[in-house]
């Protein structure tokens, strides 16, 4: 359940938050009092959830977060808005099936833009008015991807690798500053994204009867941990690598044992 004033005045960027997970956790924010500047790449989209938002307090830019100088201009609108930036959300991401020996450069360096460079260059920008804040918060979504390989998946498990990585460095050094950092590794969430995998009969049946939980996820789940760790409810939370999957890395891959007699 949220808590209406947890993040009362605070001024909040999220990423890729035209739907899916982004959506939930700009919604969520909303919820908990934060105003909320988020982005997307599509106008008609971004519009629409603003739209379905109905908030003063939510508000949609187009931005190309792979670009550095679109990530800029979203920083900088978001301190002109609102006088500051006390939370950043790092939540816009690229998968696809991409095995490497078919991968062009032009794809991988695309969606290393997206899932990596994305990361440092919202990081490099807001951290300096964090800094003029006297602290802030950055949550990076990462994905359990970043945790153990899939083997339709190269490019997106390395990147996310990389996410998490940065994570804790970054976390290392700004605790300092009372700017805490980390990150949030979502298993399987049922969003909009997620639909294509209904066209593969029993895949998806198949799929949730492997997590311990028997469900996949849901975006609203993932939003209220971001939200947790986004405030001061988590004011000693430096550098963690929070998992939400359902129990599935908790497994060694076995058949779940069952007593006899």
């Amino acid at each position: 359940m949220a808590n209406a004033t947890r993040l009362q005045g605070k001024a909040c960027v999220v990423t890729g938050g035209s739907a899916g997970i982004g959506l939930a956790i700009v919604r969520r924010l909303i919820d908990e009092g934060a105003q909320v500047l988020f982005c997307g790449q599509n106008d008609e989209s971004g519009a629409e959830a603003e739209r379905g938002l109905d908030s003063a307090d939510a508000h949609f830019m187009r931005a190309d977060v792979g670009e550095e100088a679109d990530v800029a201009a979203l920083i900088a609108a978001a301190v002109e808005r609102f006088g500051k930036l006390d939370i950043l959300v790092n939540n816009a991401a690229k998968a696809a099936v991409d095995l490497i020996p078919d991968l062009s450069t032009e794809d991988w360096r695309r969606s290393t833009a997206v899932n990596l460079d994305s990361v440092f260059f919202t990081s490099r920008a807001a951290i300096p008015h964090m800094r003029a804040n006297g602290g802030g918060s950055i949550v990076n979504i990462a994905s359990i991807s970043g945790l153990a390989g899939d083997g339709a998946y190269p490019s997106y498990c390395a990147q996310k690798g990389a996410v998490i990585n940065l994570t804790r460095a970054m976390a290392v050094y700004h605790a300092r500053e009372n700017i805490r950092i980390n990150a949030l590794c979502p298993g399987f969430i049922e969003t909009p994204a997620t639909d294509a995998f209904k066209a593969v009969p029993g895949l998806l049946e198949d799929w949730f009867a492997s997590i311990p939980a028997q469900r996949p996820g849901r975006p609203e789940e993932m939003a209220a941990i971001v939200a947790f760790l986004a405030s001061d409810d988590a004011s000693y939370v430096h550098g963690t690598i929070m998992v939400a999957d359902g129990g599935v890395t908790a497994s060694t891959g076995q058949p779940t044992q069952v007593p006899l007699g």
